[in-house]
C-alpha cells in the first residue's frame, strides 16, 4: 500500500475532510442567508450568486468521487445527444438503486457546467438537514411530503417558479420515490399486480404524479428528458464511506428522450412513464448479461475546479485549526484538552450522521404506503 493509499484509510484524514466540508458549508449557508436581500431587488442576480455558492459546497463531494477515489464515469449515448449536455434545461430520470447515485449524477452535471444550478424534487425531511437542506432551500429546490393531496399546490408553484431560471438546470426526478430494496420491490410488485401493470425485475413501480406534473409545468422551459440508467461494473454496490476510503469504482450511465415524445395528456404521460420503466428493466437485464450498455462510449474529462475549490477551503480552514489545536495541547490544561477532544468527537458524530443520510438501510419507509393502503 502506497503512502497516499494509506492516508485515504485514516480516520483523522476523514475527520479533517469532514471538518472542511461542514465548516465551509456553514459559512456558505450564512452567505446565502445574506443574499436574501437581493431577491426583491434583482431575483436573477440572487439566483446566479446562489448557484456559485452551492457549487462551492457540492463540488467538494464531487472532488471526493473524481479526485480522491478516482471513480470513472462512462456515458453510453449518441454524439448528437452528448453535444446538447449543459446547453439546455432538462428533466433527468434516474434509477434509485445505489447510495451514491446522486453523486454520479453530480459529477456529470459538474463536467457539463450545471452542478450549481441542478435541481431535484426532494422529500421535505431533507429541508431540515444542515448544509444539505439549507443549501437547497436557497436554490429554490422543490420539497414535498410525498402525499399528493398535500403536495399538489406546493409542487406546482415551485416548478412554475423555475420557468424563468437564468442558468441551464438539470431537474432530477427519482420516479420510484425511494431507494430500491428487496422488501420494497416485493411490495411494489404486489401493487403492480393489483393494478394490472407489468411487473419489473430491477426497479420499483414509478410514481407518475410528480413526473407528469413536472412535465406539464416545465414544458416550454425544458427542452428534453434524459432517461439515465446507472450501473457499476463488477456488480459493486458503492457507498459514500467507500468513496471516503478512496475505493475506486467504474460507473456506467446510459442516456435520452426528447420532450416532444412525451404525451401532453396526464394519463397518457403516466402510461409513457410505465413503458419507459419496462424499457429500463430490459436495459438493466442486457447490462447484467453483457456487462455493457448499447451506444457509443463517452468519458467527459474531469475539470480541475472541484479540486482547486477544496484546496482553497482546506487552506483557509485547516491552518487556524492546527494553530488552535497546537495551542490547546501546548497549554497543558486538562480542561482545555478535554474540551478540544470533546469538540473533535462531536464533529466526528456530526460528519457520520451526514454520511448516514445517503445509506440505503437508513432510507425512508416510503414504498410501503401503497401496500398498507391495499391491506
Amino acid at each position: 500500500m502506497g503512502f497516499i493509499a494509506f492516508l485515504k484509510t485514516q480516520f483523522i484524514v476523514h475527520l479533517l475532510i469532514g471538518f472542511v466540508f461542514v465548516v465551509s458549508g456553514l459559512i456558505i449557508n450564512f452567505i446565502q442567508l445574506c443574499t436574501l436581500v437581493l431577491w426583491p431587488i434583482n431575483k436573477q442576480l440572487y439566483r446566479r450568486v446562489n448557484c456559485r455558492l452551492a457549487y462551492s459546497l457540492w463540488s467538494q463531494l464531487v472532488m471526493l468521487l473524481e479526485w480522491w477515489s478516482g471513480t470513472e464515469c462512462t456515458l453510453f449515448s449518441d454524439e448528437a445527444t452528448v453535444k446538447t449536455f449543459g446547453k439546455e434545461h432538462v428533466i433527468i430520470i434516474l434509477n434509485h438503486n445505489f447510495e451514491i447515485d446522486f453523486l454520479c449524477g453530480w459529477t456529470m452535471t459538474e463536467r457539463f457546467g450545471v452542478l450549481g444550478s441542478s435541481k431535484v424534487l426532494a422529500k421535505r425531511e431533507l429541508l431540515y438537514v444542515p448544509l444539505i437542506g439549507w443549501t437547497w432551500y436557497f436554490l429554490e429546490i422543490v420539497f414535498c411530503k410525498r402525499k399528493w393531496e398535500e403536495d399538489r399546490d406546493t409542487v406546482i408553484e415551485g416548478l412554475k417558479r423555475l420557468s424563468d431560471y437564468p442558468e441551464y438546470m438539470w431537474f432530477l426526478l427519482y420516479c420510484e420515490g425511494t431507494r430500491f430494496t428487496e422488501t420494497k420491490h416485493r411490495i411494489s410488485m404486489e401493487v403492480a399486480e393489483s393494478k394490472g401493470l407489468p411487473k419489473l425485475k430491477y426497479h420499483l413501480l414509478p410514481r407518475t404524479k410528480g413526473f407528469t406534473t413536472a412535465v406539464q409545468c416545465l414544458r416550454g422551459t425544458v427542452s428534453a428528458v434524459y432517461d439515465v440508467t446507472l450501473n457499476f461494473r463488477g456488480n459493486k454496490n458503492p457507498s459514500l464511506l467507500g468513496i471516503l476510503y478512496g475505493k475506486k469504482y467504474e460507473a456506467d450511465m446510459c442516456v435520452r428522450f426528447p420532450l416532444e415524445d412525451i404525451p401532453q395528456d396526464e394519463k397518457e404521460a403516466a402510461n409513457w412513464l410505465h413503458k419507459l420503466y419496462q424499457e429500463k428493466d430490459a436495459l438493466q437485464e442486457m447490462y447484467n448479461q453483457e456487462g455493457v450498455f448499447p451506444g457509443k462510449q463517452f468519458k467527459p474529462p474531469r475539470r480541475p475546479w472541484t479540486l482547486l475549490n477544496f484546496l482553497f477551503w482546506a487552506t483557509v480552514l485547516l491552518s487556524p485549526l492546527f494553530t488552535f489545536g497546537f495551542g490547546v495541547f501546548a497549554s497543558g490544561s486538562p480542561l482545555l484538552i478535554l474540551a478540544f477532544l470533546g469538540l473533535v468527537g462531536a464533529a466526528s458524530f456530526g460528519v457520520r450522521r451526514l454520511i448516514g443520510v445517503t445509506e440505503i438501510e437508513k432510507g425512508s419507509s416510503y414504498g410501503n404506503q401503497e401496500f398498507k393502503k391495499k391491506e
